[in-house]
Protein backbone atom coordinates (compact mmCIF):
# COMPACT_ATOMS: atom_id res chain seq x y z
CA UNK A 1 0.00 0.00 0.00
CA UNK A 2 2.68 2.28 0.87
CA UNK A 3 4.29 2.41 -2.69
CA UNK A 4 0.82 2.44 -4.19
CA UNK A 5 0.47 5.98 -2.66
CA UNK A 6 3.93 7.16 -3.44
CA UNK A 7 2.76 6.01 -7.01
CA UNK A 8 0.23 8.32 -7.29
CA UNK A 9 1.68 11.45 -5.61
CA UNK A 10 5.32 11.30 -8.29
CA UNK A 11 3.59 12.12 -11.48
CA UNK A 12 2.25 15.38 -9.58
CA UNK A 13 5.88 16.67 -10.29
CA UNK A 14 6.48 15.31 -13.37
CA UNK A 15 8.21 12.44 -12.16
CA UNK A 16 7.54 8.58 -13.82
CA UNK A 17 5.02 6.68 -10.86
CA UNK A 18 7.32 3.46 -11.45
CA UNK A 19 10.06 5.27 -9.85
CA UNK A 20 7.94 4.56 -6.36
CA UNK A 21 9.67 1.03 -6.82
CA UNK A 22 13.79 2.43 -5.82
CA UNK A 23 12.41 3.24 -2.37
CA UNK A 24 13.18 0.57 0.45
CA UNK A 25 9.59 1.09 2.48
CA UNK A 26 9.57 -1.00 5.78
CA UNK A 27 7.96 -1.02 9.27
CA UNK A 28 4.31 -3.17 7.69
CA UNK A 29 1.54 -0.91 7.02
CA UNK A 30 -1.84 0.98 8.79
CA UNK A 31 -3.51 0.54 10.67
CA UNK A 32 -0.91 1.51 13.06
CA UNK A 33 -2.81 4.11 15.28
CA UNK A 34 -6.14 4.01 16.04
CA UNK A 35 -7.76 5.24 12.99
CA UNK A 36 -9.86 4.20 9.88
CA UNK A 37 -7.71 6.89 7.67
CA UNK A 38 -4.27 5.53 6.31
CA UNK A 39 -2.03 7.78 8.18
CA UNK A 40 1.19 5.41 8.38
CA UNK A 41 0.99 4.94 4.44
CA UNK A 42 0.39 8.97 3.83
CA UNK A 43 3.66 9.83 5.85
CA UNK A 44 5.35 7.23 4.67
CA UNK A 45 4.89 8.12 1.10
CA UNK A 46 5.45 11.79 1.10
CA UNK A 47 8.39 11.17 2.97
CA UNK A 48 9.55 8.63 0.52
CA UNK A 49 8.82 11.54 -2.42
CA UNK A 50 11.32 14.12 -0.49
CA UNK A 51 13.70 11.26 -0.05
CA UNK A 52 13.72 10.34 -4.23
CA UNK A 53 13.56 14.22 -4.90
CA UNK A 54 16.91 14.77 -2.61
CA UNK A 55 18.33 11.89 -4.58
CA UNK A 56 17.75 13.47 -7.97
CA UNK A 57 19.38 16.94 -6.68
CA UNK A 58 22.47 14.47 -5.54
CA UNK A 59 22.94 12.85 -8.56
CA UNK A 60 22.42 16.36 -10.57
CA UNK A 61 25.29 17.09 -8.77
CA UNK A 62 27.75 14.21 -8.92
CA UNK A 63 26.40 11.66 -11.15
CA UNK A 64 25.91 8.96 -8.16
CA UNK A 65 22.43 7.27 -7.51
CA UNK A 66 21.81 6.44 -3.90
CA UNK A 67 19.66 4.49 -1.98
CA UNK A 68 16.08 5.66 -0.51
CA UNK A 69 14.65 4.48 2.77
CA UNK A 70 11.57 4.70 4.98
CA UNK A 71 10.13 3.34 7.66
CA UNK A 72 6.32 3.51 8.31
CA UNK A 73 6.56 3.47 11.78
CA UNK A 74 8.62 6.13 12.19
CA UNK A 75 6.85 8.21 9.81
CA UNK A 76 3.93 8.02 11.12
CA UNK A 77 5.90 9.23 14.48
CA UNK A 78 6.65 11.47 12.95
CA UNK A 79 3.28 12.84 12.10
CA UNK A 80 2.72 14.05 15.85
CA UNK A 81 6.87 14.82 16.48
CA UNK A 82 6.13 17.33 18.70
CA UNK A 83 4.86 14.94 21.51
CA UNK A 84 7.93 13.57 21.52
CA UNK A 85 10.13 16.55 22.88
CA UNK A 86 11.83 16.63 26.10
CA UNK A 87 13.63 20.12 26.78
CA UNK A 88 16.05 19.54 29.42
CA UNK A 89 14.65 16.94 32.37
CA UNK A 90 10.71 18.07 31.14
CA UNK A 91 8.50 17.30 28.13
CA UNK A 92 7.08 20.41 26.51
CA UNK A 93 3.77 21.07 26.92
CA UNK A 94 1.58 20.89 23.58
CA UNK A 95 -1.56 21.88 25.24
CA UNK A 96 -4.18 23.62 23.44
CA UNK A 97 -6.42 26.45 24.85
CA UNK A 98 -9.11 25.25 26.71
CA UNK A 99 -11.65 26.23 24.80
CA UNK A 100 -10.22 24.44 21.76
CA UNK A 101 -13.02 22.08 20.86
CA UNK A 102 -16.61 20.73 19.39
CA UNK A 103 -19.86 21.59 20.86
CA UNK A 104 -22.80 20.58 19.82
CA UNK A 105 -24.89 23.43 18.39
CA UNK A 106 -29.17 24.61 18.04
CA UNK A 107 -29.44 22.53 15.04
CA UNK A 108 -28.33 18.77 16.39
CA UNK A 109 -24.91 19.63 14.20
CA UNK A 110 -21.27 20.29 16.17
CA UNK A 111 -19.25 23.67 15.63
CA UNK A 112 -15.55 23.54 15.75
CA UNK A 113 -14.13 26.09 17.40
CA UNK A 114 -9.98 26.53 16.82
CA UNK A 115 -8.69 29.27 19.29
CA UNK A 116 -5.29 28.26 19.89
CA UNK A 117 -4.25 31.61 18.77
CA UNK A 118 -5.10 34.88 20.74
CA UNK A 119 -6.61 36.99 17.54
CA UNK A 120 -8.39 33.50 16.72
CA UNK A 121 -9.82 33.44 20.55
CA UNK A 122 -10.58 36.96 20.85
CA UNK A 123 -13.14 36.60 17.67
CA UNK A 124 -14.76 33.44 18.38
CA UNK A 125 -15.26 34.78 22.09
CA UNK A 126 -16.49 38.65 20.55
CA UNK A 127 -19.20 36.42 18.53
CA UNK A 128 -20.41 34.60 20.95
CA UNK A 129 -20.46 37.38 23.48
CA UNK A 130 -19.01 35.07 26.37
CA UNK A 131 -15.52 35.05 28.45
CA UNK A 132 -13.02 32.62 28.26
CA UNK A 133 -15.05 29.97 29.75
CA UNK A 134 -15.53 26.21 27.98
CA UNK A 135 -18.34 26.26 29.68
CA UNK A 136 -19.82 29.56 28.96
CA UNK A 137 -18.70 28.75 25.21
CA UNK A 138 -20.87 25.58 25.20
CA UNK A 139 -24.09 27.45 26.11
CA UNK A 140 -23.45 30.04 23.82
CA UNK A 141 -23.05 27.88 20.88
CA UNK A 142 -26.30 25.94 21.83
CA UNK A 143 -28.06 29.28 21.04
CA UNK A 144 -26.34 29.38 16.90
CA UNK A 145 -27.03 26.93 14.02
CA UNK A 146 -23.74 25.38 13.00
CA UNK A 147 -23.59 26.72 9.40
CA UNK A 148 -24.20 30.37 10.53
CA UNK A 149 -21.63 30.17 13.43
CA UNK A 150 -19.32 29.24 10.85
CA UNK A 151 -19.90 31.77 8.71
CA UNK A 152 -20.13 34.38 11.83
CA UNK A 153 -16.49 33.79 13.00
CA UNK A 154 -15.15 33.14 9.73
CA UNK A 155 -16.60 37.10 9.10
CA UNK A 156 -14.99 37.87 12.62
CA UNK A 157 -11.11 36.96 11.48
CA UNK A 158 -11.75 33.98 13.52
CA UNK A 159 -11.22 29.88 12.25
CA UNK A 160 -13.46 27.21 12.62
CA UNK A 161 -15.80 25.14 11.09
CA UNK A 162 -19.29 23.03 10.37
CA UNK A 163 -18.87 19.34 11.45
CA UNK A 164 -19.62 17.98 7.89
CA UNK A 165 -19.82 14.21 6.35
CA UNK A 166 -17.77 13.48 3.31
CA UNK A 167 -21.09 13.19 1.25
CA UNK A 168 -21.50 16.72 2.18
CA UNK A 169 -18.23 18.31 1.77
CA UNK A 170 -18.86 16.63 -1.68
CA UNK A 171 -21.56 18.47 -2.49
CA UNK A 172 -20.17 21.46 -1.43
CA UNK A 173 -19.12 24.15 -3.60
CA UNK A 174 -15.35 24.38 -2.19
CA UNK A 175 -15.81 20.27 -1.65
CA UNK A 176 -16.42 20.46 -5.65
CA UNK A 177 -13.35 22.89 -6.55
CA UNK A 178 -11.16 20.34 -4.76
CA UNK A 179 -11.85 17.23 -6.81
CA UNK A 180 -11.49 19.39 -9.95
CA UNK A 181 -7.68 20.58 -8.91
CA UNK A 182 -4.63 17.76 -8.72
CA UNK A 183 -2.68 17.07 -5.39
CA UNK A 184 -0.15 19.80 -6.26
CA UNK A 185 0.72 22.18 -8.80
CA UNK A 186 4.67 23.36 -10.38
CA UNK A 187 3.42 26.04 -12.48
CA UNK A 188 6.26 27.94 -14.59
CA UNK A 189 5.92 32.17 -13.58
CA UNK A 190 9.31 33.41 -15.36
CA UNK A 191 11.99 32.64 -17.67
CA UNK A 192 15.62 32.45 -16.48
CA UNK A 193 18.90 30.69 -17.50
CA UNK A 194 19.67 27.28 -16.42
CA UNK A 195 21.07 27.83 -12.87
CA UNK A 196 23.51 24.97 -11.47
CA UNK A 197 23.08 23.69 -7.75
CA UNK A 198 25.32 25.42 -5.74
CA UNK A 199 28.72 23.61 -5.14
CA UNK A 200 28.30 21.49 -1.94
CA UNK A 201 28.24 17.74 -0.66
CA UNK A 202 24.93 17.76 0.49
CA UNK A 203 21.86 17.50 -2.05
CA UNK A 204 20.76 21.00 -1.31
CA UNK A 205 24.52 22.40 0.22
CA UNK A 206 24.21 26.14 -0.71
CA UNK A 207 20.73 26.43 -1.55
CA UNK A 208 19.10 29.59 0.53
CA UNK A 209 15.57 29.09 1.81
CA UNK A 210 13.16 31.86 2.86
CA UNK A 211 10.75 30.24 5.35
CA UNK A 212 7.96 32.78 6.18
CA UNK A 213 5.33 30.02 7.00
CA UNK A 214 3.73 29.40 10.60
CA UNK A 215 2.57 26.45 12.77
CA UNK A 216 3.32 23.24 10.86
CA UNK A 217 3.09 22.69 7.92
CA UNK A 218 5.03 25.61 6.19
CA UNK A 219 7.72 25.30 8.73
CA UNK A 220 8.13 21.00 8.29
CA UNK A 221 8.95 21.84 4.64
CA UNK A 222 11.61 24.24 5.18
CA UNK A 223 12.98 21.70 7.63
CA UNK A 224 13.01 18.99 5.44
CA UNK A 225 14.96 21.11 3.29
CA UNK A 226 16.79 21.82 5.95
CA UNK A 227 17.51 18.26 6.75
CA UNK A 228 19.08 17.63 2.89
CA UNK A 229 21.41 20.53 3.70
CA UNK A 230 19.66 23.82 2.79
CA UNK A 231 19.96 27.01 4.60
CA UNK A 232 16.95 28.23 5.73
CA UNK A 233 16.28 31.15 7.43
CA UNK A 234 13.19 31.55 8.93
CA UNK A 235 11.28 34.96 9.43
CA UNK A 236 8.31 35.35 11.78
CA UNK A 237 7.40 39.04 13.15
CA UNK A 238 7.89 39.68 17.21
CA UNK A 239 4.04 41.04 17.00
CA UNK A 240 2.87 37.31 15.53
CA UNK A 241 1.41 35.04 18.04
CA UNK A 242 2.93 31.68 17.91
CA UNK A 243 2.68 28.42 19.89
CA UNK A 244 6.04 27.61 21.29
CA UNK A 245 6.70 24.26 21.16
CA UNK A 246 5.81 23.91 17.41
CA UNK A 247 8.99 26.01 16.94
CA UNK A 248 11.16 23.79 18.72
CA UNK A 249 9.61 20.85 16.83
CA UNK A 250 9.94 22.56 13.48
CA UNK A 251 12.81 24.74 13.89
CA UNK A 252 15.70 21.98 13.39
CA UNK A 253 18.04 23.02 10.92
CA UNK A 254 16.84 26.67 10.58
CA UNK A 255 18.24 30.20 11.53
CA UNK A 256 15.52 32.20 12.59
CA UNK A 257 15.02 36.13 12.57
CA UNK A 258 12.12 38.56 12.67
CA UNK A 259 10.91 41.01 10.34
CA UNK A 260 7.98 43.46 10.88
CA UNK A 261 6.67 43.54 7.47
CA UNK A 262 3.72 46.34 8.41
CA UNK A 263 7.54 48.67 7.79
CA UNK A 264 8.58 49.12 4.83
CA UNK A 265 12.00 49.02 5.28
CA UNK A 266 12.00 45.45 6.30
CA UNK A 267 9.62 44.67 3.39
CA UNK A 268 12.84 45.86 1.50
CA UNK A 269 15.00 43.88 3.85
CA UNK A 270 13.27 41.02 2.95
CA UNK A 271 13.19 41.58 -0.57
CA UNK A 272 17.25 41.62 -0.21
CA UNK A 273 17.12 38.51 1.33
CA UNK A 274 14.76 37.37 -1.62
CA UNK A 275 17.56 38.37 -4.00
CA UNK A 276 20.05 36.14 -2.92
CA UNK A 277 17.55 32.98 -2.51
CA UNK A 278 17.20 30.11 -4.18
CA UNK A 279 13.07 29.14 -2.43
CA UNK A 280 10.68 31.61 -1.20
CA UNK A 281 8.28 29.42 0.73
CA UNK A 282 4.93 31.30 2.34
CA UNK A 283 2.04 29.95 3.75
CA UNK A 284 -0.39 33.62 3.60
CA UNK A 285 -3.59 33.35 1.96
CA UNK A 286 -3.88 33.97 -1.82
CA UNK A 287 -3.40 37.49 -2.52
CA UNK A 288 -2.40 38.16 0.73
CA UNK A 289 1.60 39.16 -0.23
CA UNK A 290 0.44 40.92 -3.10
CA UNK A 291 0.99 44.62 -3.45
CA UNK A 292 3.72 44.20 -0.70
CA UNK A 293 6.08 43.65 -3.62
CA UNK A 294 5.86 39.57 -2.47
CA UNK A 295 3.46 37.93 -4.67
CA UNK A 296 5.27 34.97 -6.47
CA UNK A 297 5.23 37.41 -9.96
CA UNK A 298 7.01 40.30 -8.18
CA UNK A 299 9.68 38.21 -6.37
CA UNK A 300 10.34 36.51 -9.76
CA UNK A 301 11.20 39.37 -10.91
CA UNK A 302 13.15 40.52 -8.17
CA UNK A 303 15.11 37.01 -8.34
CA UNK A 304 14.35 35.23 -11.53
CA UNK A 305 15.05 31.79 -11.28
CA UNK A 306 13.21 31.65 -7.89
CA UNK A 307 11.21 28.67 -6.45
CA UNK A 308 8.10 29.98 -5.07
CA UNK A 309 6.43 27.48 -2.15
CA UNK A 310 2.83 29.12 -1.66
CA UNK A 311 0.67 26.97 0.92
CA UNK A 312 -3.00 28.27 1.90
CA UNK A 313 -5.97 26.23 3.88
CA UNK A 314 -8.49 25.61 0.95
CA UNK A 315 -6.25 26.01 -2.41
CA UNK A 316 -6.45 28.69 -5.34
CA UNK A 317 -9.62 27.92 -6.52
CA UNK A 318 -13.26 27.97 -4.90
CA UNK A 319 -15.08 30.38 -2.91
CA UNK A 320 -13.23 29.67 0.34
CA UNK A 321 -9.98 30.14 -1.69
CA UNK A 322 -9.50 33.37 0.71
CA UNK A 323 -10.44 31.33 4.08
CA UNK A 324 -8.41 30.84 6.54
CA UNK A 325 -7.73 27.65 8.01
CA UNK A 326 -5.51 24.81 9.95
CA UNK A 327 -5.46 21.26 9.71
CA UNK A 328 -8.06 20.56 12.57
CA UNK A 329 -10.23 22.90 10.47
CA UNK A 330 -10.33 21.06 6.93
CA UNK A 331 -10.23 17.50 8.86
CA UNK A 332 -13.82 18.99 10.39
CA UNK A 333 -15.50 20.88 7.33
CA UNK A 334 -14.49 17.74 5.14
CA UNK A 335 -15.66 15.03 7.26
CA UNK A 336 -12.35 13.18 8.50
CA UNK A 337 -13.70 13.97 12.15
CA UNK A 338 -16.97 12.88 11.67
CA UNK A 339 -16.00 9.58 10.06
CA UNK A 340 -13.10 9.00 13.34
CA UNK A 341 -15.86 9.35 15.62
CA UNK A 342 -18.63 6.47 13.62
CA UNK A 343 -15.29 4.16 13.80
CA UNK A 344 -13.66 4.40 16.72
CA UNK A 345 -15.73 6.20 19.14
CA UNK A 346 -14.03 8.33 21.90
CA UNK A 347 -15.62 8.53 25.38
CA UNK A 348 -16.47 12.08 24.68
CA UNK A 349 -19.60 12.63 22.49
CA UNK A 350 -19.11 14.35 19.28
CA UNK A 351 -16.48 14.63 16.03
CA UNK A 352 -13.37 13.32 16.73
CA UNK A 353 -9.50 14.37 15.07
CA UNK A 354 -7.37 11.72 14.19
CA UNK A 355 -4.72 10.78 16.39
CA UNK A 356 -2.01 12.79 14.45
CA UNK A 357 -1.42 15.96 12.45
CA UNK A 358 -1.37 13.78 9.35
CA UNK A 359 -2.47 16.53 7.19
CA UNK A 360 -0.02 19.14 8.40
CA UNK A 361 2.96 17.18 8.07
CA UNK A 362 2.45 15.23 5.16
CA UNK A 363 1.20 19.42 3.15
CA UNK A 364 4.76 20.06 4.51
CA UNK A 365 7.02 17.05 3.22
CA UNK A 366 4.71 17.83 -0.19
CA UNK A 367 5.80 21.28 -0.25
CA UNK A 368 9.51 19.90 0.34
CA UNK A 369 9.12 17.69 -2.52
CA UNK A 370 7.85 20.09 -4.68
CA UNK A 371 10.77 22.60 -4.49
CA UNK A 372 13.07 20.21 -4.56
CA UNK A 373 11.50 19.02 -7.89
CA UNK A 374 11.41 22.90 -9.05
CA UNK A 375 15.09 23.31 -8.43
CA UNK A 376 16.36 20.39 -10.68
CA UNK A 377 13.61 22.03 -13.29
CA UNK A 378 15.47 25.92 -12.66
CA UNK A 379 19.54 23.19 -13.35
CA UNK A 380 18.30 21.47 -16.60
CA UNK A 381 15.68 23.96 -18.00
CA UNK A 382 16.02 26.98 -16.47
CA UNK A 383 12.69 29.10 -15.04
CA UNK A 384 11.20 30.54 -11.91
CA UNK A 385 8.62 28.37 -10.66
CA UNK A 386 5.64 28.27 -8.33
CA UNK A 387 4.82 25.53 -6.36
CA UNK A 388 1.17 25.38 -5.34
CA UNK A 389 -0.52 23.36 -2.57
CA UNK A 390 -3.13 23.44 0.44
CA UNK A 391 -3.96 21.59 3.31
CA UNK A 392 -7.95 20.68 1.86
CA UNK A 393 -6.33 19.11 -1.38
CA UNK A 394 -3.43 16.66 0.60
CA UNK A 395 -6.88 15.75 3.43
CA UNK A 396 -8.81 15.18 -0.09
CA UNK A 397 -5.45 13.08 -1.23
CA UNK A 398 -5.39 10.96 2.36
CA UNK A 399 -9.30 10.40 2.30
CA UNK A 400 -8.76 8.77 -1.26
CA UNK A 401 -6.22 6.28 -0.18
CA UNK A 402 -9.52 4.41 1.46
CA UNK A 403 -9.86 2.96 5.07
CA UNK A 404 -8.78 -0.09 6.46
CA UNK A 405 -11.41 -2.02 8.55
CA UNK A 406 -13.25 -0.59 11.60
CA UNK A 407 -12.04 -4.08 13.79
CA UNK A 408 -8.32 -3.26 12.88
CA UNK A 409 -8.69 0.47 13.51
CA UNK A 410 -10.11 0.03 16.59
CA UNK A 411 -7.87 -2.81 17.99
CA UNK A 412 -4.50 -0.80 16.93
CA UNK A 413 -2.28 0.59 19.90
CA UNK A 414 -2.10 4.08 20.57
CA UNK A 415 1.31 4.81 21.06
CA UNK A 416 4.74 3.10 20.06
CA UNK A 417 6.67 1.37 22.34
CA UNK A 418 9.63 2.69 24.80
CA UNK A 419 12.08 0.82 22.56
CA UNK A 420 11.02 1.91 19.21
CA UNK A 421 11.02 5.70 20.09
CA UNK A 422 14.42 5.31 21.69
CA UNK A 423 15.80 4.20 18.62
CA UNK A 424 13.93 6.92 16.63
CA UNK A 425 15.53 9.83 18.91
CA UNK A 426 18.59 12.10 18.75
CA UNK A 427 19.82 14.93 21.20
CA UNK A 428 20.47 18.70 19.95
CA UNK A 429 22.18 21.55 21.93
CA UNK A 430 20.10 23.85 22.05
CA UNK A 431 20.38 27.51 23.16
CA UNK A 432 17.98 26.63 25.63
CA UNK A 433 19.14 23.32 26.62
CA UNK A 434 19.27 20.09 25.37
CA UNK A 435 16.29 18.99 23.32
CA UNK A 436 15.57 15.29 22.25
CA UNK A 437 13.26 14.79 19.45
CA UNK A 438 12.95 12.34 16.39
CA UNK A 439 15.36 11.95 13.82
CA UNK A 440 15.07 12.48 10.21
CA UNK A 441 13.11 9.47 8.86
CA UNK A 442 14.21 9.22 5.46
CA UNK A 443 17.40 7.36 5.70
CA UNK A 444 19.66 7.95 1.97
CA UNK A 445 22.48 5.54 1.42
CA UNK A 446 25.38 8.20 0.51
CA UNK A 447 24.23 11.73 1.94
CA UNK A 448 22.49 11.28 5.33
CA UNK A 449 19.43 13.25 6.27
CA UNK A 450 20.55 15.52 9.39
CA UNK A 451 20.24 18.83 10.72
CA UNK A 452 23.33 20.81 11.20
CA UNK A 453 21.89 24.02 12.91
CA UNK A 454 20.11 23.40 16.20
CA UNK A 455 16.17 24.69 16.97
CA UNK A 456 16.55 28.14 18.31
CA UNK A 457 13.90 30.45 20.00
CA UNK A 458 12.47 32.95 17.46
CA UNK A 459 14.15 35.79 16.68
CA UNK A 460 17.57 34.02 17.52
CA UNK A 461 19.62 35.39 14.30
CA UNK A 462 20.09 38.84 12.51
CA UNK A 463 18.65 38.75 9.00
CA UNK A 464 21.53 37.87 7.12
CA UNK A 465 22.62 34.53 5.10
CA UNK A 466 25.23 33.01 6.24
CA UNK A 467 28.11 32.28 3.70
CA UNK A 468 27.52 29.89 0.95
CA UNK A 469 30.00 26.70 1.67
Amino acid sequence: MPQNALRSILPAVGMAADRAAEVNISGGTDPILPTPFRVGVAGAATLAATGLAAADLWELRSGRKQSVSVDVRHATASLRSGHYMKLGEGAVSHARNSIVGVYPTKDGRWSYIHANFPNHRAAALGVLGVPEDRDAVAKAVLNWNAADLEEAIIAAKGAGGMARTHAEWAQHPQGAALASLPLMEIVRIGDSKPEPLPAGNRPLSGVRVLDLTRVLAGPTCARTLAEHGADVLKITGAHLPNLGYQEWDTGHGKLSAQLDLREAKNVETLQGLAREADVFSQGYRPGTLGGRGLSPEELAAIRPGLVYVSLCAFSHAGPWASRRGFDTVVQTVSGITSRQAEVVPAQTAGPQFYPVSAIDYCTGYLMAFGAMAALKRRATEGGSWLVRISLAQVGKWIVDLGEVSGDAARAAPGEFTAAELESWSTVSETPSGKLRHLKPVVQLGETPALWARPSVPLGYHQPVWPARG
